[in-house]
């Protein structure tokens, strides 16, 4: 059996160390100590500093700690996605084909009949097929780089069922089908603040993992 290769090591260990957090292994505030996650990932040291450095530009670490995220840092990445995916709604309801605005829609009936984990996937598929809509390339790297945080934010509002969730996604998805941008936008930017104000509400109380 040959030995993985540098760039693997790193891909496993980056994945590991990331899955901890989404899972509540590691928890907002912990300490990221590079010889124990070495030794319990049977690395070498190398492929965690890469890890810990590229979990801290997606906002998952911050100061070598797993991210205790504040209010601020909740409202700036929230006004940075509603800045994004409002305008790409807005391209959405111009550009989008109709094999993705079908699979768009699917993703609202999954929202409304699956299992927490297919929930979990159509939230998800339902924002990037709006994203990739844009066909800015720029636009849909930041968004790809914010996804590890983004993550956690969609766990929170699906797992703790946040009202009207599956709703709001069906009334942007008719206003893409419509052609109406400036309601896609709009719509958007409204669901997107929900989502902002429920992940406050569970901070506030001590709810938001």
């Amino acid at each position: 059996m040959t030995k993985p290769t540098q760039q693997s090591a790193y891909l496993n260990a980056y994945e590991a160390i990331r899955d901890k957090i989404f899972n509540g292994e590691l928890t907002g505030g912990t300490k990221l100590v590079e010889e124990r996650l070495a030794e319990e990932l049977g690395v070498s040291r190398t492929p965690i500093r890469e890890s810990i450095r590229k979990l801290e530009q997606e906002g998952l670490i911050k100061n070598r700690k797993v991210a205790n995220p504040s209010d601020a840092d909740l409202r700036h990445m929230f006004q940075v996605r509603m800045l994004l995916e409002g305008f790409a709604a807005r391209s959405a309801a111009t550009y989008m084909s109709e094999e993705s605005l079908t699979k768009l829609h699917e993703c609202v009936i999954t929202g409304r009949n699956g299992t927490v984990e297919e929930i979990m996937m159509a939230n998800y598929a339902f924002h990037d097929i709006i994203v990739q809509a844009s066909h800015n390339p720029v636009m849909i790297d930041i968004i790809d780089r914010m996804q590890s945080i983004i993550y956690l934010f969609r766990k929170t509002v699906v797992y703790h069922k946040r009202p009207f969730l599956i709703d709001e996604h069906e009334e942007i998805y008719e206003a893409i089908r419509d052609h109406d941008g400036d309601k896609a936008e709009k719509l958007m930017k409204e669901h997107l603040q929900a989502d902002l104000d429920f992940c406050l509400h569970l901070l506030q109380r001590g709810q938001l993992k």
